[in-house]
């Protein structure tokens, strides 16, 4: 990829406008009733006459056979080297919703999901609850008390809410507890440093205090 030191050596002044339009999650399958994909299917007029009009390329925002995420696929999009300039989708929540962090906080983004009563997943977005419910559940959580670590639990859009930690001897190298899959408990909080291990801890109290507030809840 070429480094944002390179772009600033042959960048040119334009008039021309330029509209970054991202659509996510746009690689589905053929209906099989109509043989067509949604893009396929969908009326698109404005986007077809940009096509006509504009220029058109394809572009692997990360590296070839490399699917990113919603971190590294944004930062390659504006240009950053995703490889050189890490950035957490916990940080990327709290830019979305204008919370300042501090240099050693620690930033998850969360989502709400349903379980059954075996601690199984039935759906990993909570049926895609309201921002209004989200907002009344990350109320309920700030009552988490965390030995030495000040709690942030904050509400984004709909099942997404951002948790930050704020304490000493903090360390993000933790395993996600989104097993990315329905019929499975959650996973574990772990670390994958050894330095990891007291946030690992903290984040795992956290999760318990959290269901049990929210099994109360739908009691």
């Amino acid at each position: 990829m070429i480094t944002l030191e390179q772009i600033k050596e042959i960048s040119v002044a334009s008039p021309s406008k330029i509209v970054m339009l991202v659509m996510d999650g746009l690689g589905g399958l053929p209906d099989p009733k109509t043989g067509k994909t949604e893009l396929e299917t969908a009326c698109t007029p404005h986007l077809d006459h940009l096509t006509k009009s504009g220029v058109c390329g394809l572009v692997d925002p990360v590296s070839s056979g490399i699917t990113p995420g919603s971190g590294p696929g944004h930062l390659a999009l504006f240009g950053y080297d995703p490889f050189r300039f890490t950035i957490g989708r916990g940080v990327l929540e709290a830019l979305g919703i204008g919370f300042k962090l501090r240099k050693n906080d620690i930033a998850a983004r969360g989502n709400f999901c349903t379980v059954d009563d075996q601690g199984l997943i039935t759906d990993r977005r909570a049926g895609r609850i309201t921002t209004d419910k989200c907002a009344g559940l990350c109320e309920m959580l700030r009552q988490i008390e965390l030995e030495g670590i000040e709690l942030f639990v904050l509400p984004v859009k709909d099942h997404r809410f951002l948790l930050a930690l704020r304490g000493e001897e903090l360390c993000a190298e933790l395993r996600d507890t989104d097993p990315q899959r329905a019929g499975v408990a959650p996973n574990t909080a772990l670390a994958t440093e050894p330095q990891a291990k007291h946030t690992a801890h903290i984040a795992n109290t956290f999760i318990d205090q959290a269901k049990e507030i929210l099994a109360r809840h739908m009691q």
